[in-house]
């Protein structure tokens, strides 16, 4: 009997398929796929493919689908080696007992590490095919070649010899039996001549089951046995429990307090009775104040304790201050980006069941061979026994509520000897969640009388990179020992100007604290960097009443590149002007000096900007152009329209990675124009959507982008990139369509206005 992905499940299997392009899962999958029997190693074949009879393959991928379409494109880049169709493979992703280790999902690396080593595998095993098949046709290998998972004659096959017109299939070579190869990283890949999968705009499988709501989520996952969790927080971070009053729930049928130090969390079958338990339930807290408060949180971001007094340089070229002292004109500005939350649609969730020393968890993180390491030291269990199976979320965007979430089911589960599901409430998400930091940069530049950029200076002010992996609520509630890591990612790249200069530096002041959890959020600290770099850009253009992309153009370079290394820079040069240019050409660009002179759509200011970036100086080309308009009556900004060129290599879907690049320009134009998180000196204030606000169906702009495919280049992913010159694009705009500048994100109509008050204030 076939049996559906949701019922297995809910039997708690063994196998947990988290994509499949079939209605459900074959018998082989559930017989082939025991996790003692799977081996785990990256450098064998075996780890991340198998062959079944029937000429299906499944795929193992330590990398997850966090809706970025990586399944199917995995399935692509394997179908495009094996020579099988991608309808015959189905992806396992991020299940630690089925899955190589390949790292966190994280930094683009989905399919640059995760899809490139299935590829790699993938072509060894083909080559390992040719070979056997050789043997069983009596033909070279090299006359051979793979069709729809049939070993069969090149069509330039010399006729004649034993066995030609013969042909076998790879499920009849190998079928349910180990290849135990090593996987060769020397092993040539298929050629963009003979691509038939690569390229090709598939469409995503799970969107189906995702629209008419049969996809299992994590949020949908149960056991038998299962209790449900709702964890009560304290109103102050750094509060410790004094006293609960269960009697509070009396009349609350079914429904279990659990007290672990200051760990409070209460318990019960029914998932509605533990909601209204933890909603009436009383509990004394302390109170601390240990926060700034987010009101001149620039200020105090500026004026904060450092790791190092000075700063520290992370990038330095000629003598900057002394080239700066003697130029001609000098240009200063400074920008701030505020602490940012994840803001999933849907709050955080997992399930746990341990027993004795190990057990199963159920969860969303983009990095679950790293969850089982961190939850395993925690919380004394033996990691060869503990196994993290990755279930869709709601979306990620780096490092949420998602671990927490986990470990408060582990915890509760452990303590209660049954399975714990675990989700949180709005208020928790957006109020517990680990943050993307503040950031403040000050920027200058020095121009000689001719124009030419002669000194450009940033200094930056950035919360602390601290060592260790990042602390979970639960366990410093438990009074359980852990490292106290604290990280958002690499918050430093993307600093230095992609335009010529003749010295430049950049420095860093590491703060000593940060007011609140840290985490990586999507592109971690590019987007303000960015925006920095790219509105700077624009005010130098401005400044020599210079076109903003012809200001550009003539002044592309790469400052990781060496003077000397002029091949490398002309062919960095080329691929920077062709993807501004087609951006500017299919945004209709016509060259003129910002701001606008004839600003007016009916009572609407009307501007246009642009944006460029190479992301981190080292991948994908992004160019932006958008068109908004201004209201001066209430400050509203609204994106009418976006243009976007993205250069990122190989394009392995082309269709999917549109939707991944307009997702992420729609997601940053909410984080521009709304998002903020907001704190008193005690606790977050910004916890629902009307403190928390997003970007609304009716705001989302048109969006046009443009692909550059280069088959011939690696690629080099797309998850983050495209959010980078979002900011600056809107900002620059602004200006064109008002002469104001904006230099503080969000753009608040209360800022808008206020700024544009400022401005013609100044001007009178």
């Amino acid at each position: 009997m076939d049996i559906s992905r949701r019922d297995l499940l809910k039997a708690g299997g063994a196998l947990v398929v988290s994509f499949t392009f079939d209605a459900a899962i074959p018998r082989w999958a559930r017989a082939q796929t025991q996790p003692q029997d799977k081996p785990l190693d990256p450098s064998d074949v075996d780890s991340f493919l198998a062959i079944h009879p029937n000429g299906t393959v499944t795929v193992y991928t330590g990398k997850v689908d966090v809706g970025t379409g990586l399944r199917i494109a995995v399935a692509q880049m394997a179908a495009e080696e094996l020579g099988v169709a991608t309808d015959r493979i189905t992806v396992i992703d991020g299940d630690t007992a089925m899955c190589p280790d390949q790292g966190g999902t994280g930094g683009s690396t989905g399919l640059t590490r995760g899809g490139a080593e299935v590829r790699q595998a993938a072509a060894t095993a083909r080559q390992a095919f040719l070979s056997l098949a050789a043997e069983r046709l009596n033909r070279s290998a090299n006359e051979l070649t793979i069709v729809n998972g049939v070993v069969r004659l090149r069509p330039d096959a010399v006729v004649g010899g034993g066995g030609e017109g013969s042909s076998i299939s790879i499920g009849a070579l190998v079928g349910d039996r180990r290849l135990s190869l090593k996987v060769d990283p020397r092993i040539p890949l298929q050629q963009p001549s003979a691509f038939t999968s690569i390229g090709k705009p598939l469409p995503r499988p799970d969107i189906p089951a995702k629209c008419t709501g049969r996809h299992t989520y994590v949020h949908d996952m149960t056991v038998p046995g299962m209790l449900h969790a709702r964890v009560i927080r304290p109103a102050s971070i750094g509060a410790y429990l004094v006293a609960v009053d269960e009697s509070s729930i009396r009349e609350i049928p079914d429904v279990r307090v659990v007290r672990i130090k200051n760990f409070l969390a209460v318990v019960s079958k029914d998932e509605w009775a533990a909601v209204r338990a933890a909603r009436e339930l009383k509990a004394t807290w302390s109170e601390s104040a240990t926060l700034p408060g987010s009101d001149g949180l620039d200020r105090w971001t500026r004026n904060a304790d450092e790791m190092r007094d000075g700063g520290n340089p992370i990038y330095v070229r000629g003598d900057m201050p002394a080239v700066m002292a003697t130029a001609a004109k000098k240009y200063s500005a400074t920008y701030f980006w505020p602490y940012q939350s994840h803001a999933s649609l849907g709050p955080s969730c997992a399930l746990a069941d341990i027993k004795d020393d190990g057990g199963t968890i159920w969860s969303s993180s983009q990095g679950t061979h790293g969850m089982r390491q961190n939850l395993s030291r925690i919380f004394g269990l033996a990691p060869a026994k503990l196994r993290v199976v990755f279930l869709d979320g709601s979306g990620s965007y780096g490092t949420n509520g998602g671990d927490h979430a986990a470990a408060d089911a582990v915890l509760l589960s452990k303590h209660l000897g049954q399975p714990v599901r675990v989700q949180w409430s709005r208020e928790d998400e957006t109020g517990w969640d680990p943050k993307g930091p503040q950031q403040l940069l000050e920027v200058h530049a020095g121009l000689d009388a001719t124009g030419r950029i002669v000194a450009w200076d940033t200094q930056m002010w950035l919360s602390n990179n601290a060592p260790g992996t990042r602390a979970l609520l639960a366990a410093d509630a438990a009074g359980l020992p852990q490292d106290h890591g604290q990280g958002a990612g690499a918050i430093t790249q993307n600093t230095e100007p992609p335009y010529a200069a003749d010295t430049g530096r950049v420095i860093v002041h590491w703060l000593r604290e940060a007011p609140l959890p840290l985490s990586n959020l999507r592109a971690p600290g590019k987007i303000a960097n960015v925006f920095a770099v790219e509105s700077f850009t624009d005010e130098l253009a401005f400044a020599l009443h210079a076109d903003p992309v012809e200001f550009r153009l003539s002044r592309l370079t790469d400052p990781r590149i060496q003077p000397r290394d002029e091949d490398a820079l002309r062919r960095h040069i080329a691929r920077a002007s062709e993807t501004i240019k087609r951006a500017a050409d299919a945004f209709g660009w016509r060259p003129r000096p910002s701001p606008n002179p004839q600003p007016r759509r009916g009572s609407l200011l009307a501007g246009r900007g642009f944006a460029y970036m190479r992301y981190k100086q080292a991948e994908n080309y992004i160019a932006m152009a958008m068109d908004v308009t201004v209201d001066p009556a209430t400050g509203r900004i609204a994106v009418a329209r976006v243009v976007c060129a993205h250069d990122c290599g190989l394009v392995v879907n082309p269709d999917a990675l549109k939707n991944q690049v307009e997702g992420c320009i729609v997601q940053t134009i909410s984080r521009t124009l709304h998002e903020e998180v907001t704190f008193d000196r005690s606790r977050v204030t910004s916890v629902d959507w009307v403190s928390y606000p997003i970007l609304r169906f009716p705001e989302a702009p048109q969006v046009d982008v443009v692909l550059i495919d280069r088959p011939d280049q690696p690629l080099v992913g797309a998850g983050e990139a495209a959010t980078t010159p979002v900011a600056a694009a809107i900002a620059n705009a602004v200006f064109d369509a008002t002469g104001t500048r904006l230099r503080s994100v969000p753009f608040t109509p209360e800022r808008v206005k206020a700024a544009m008050a400022a401005r013609s204030t100044a001007s009178a």
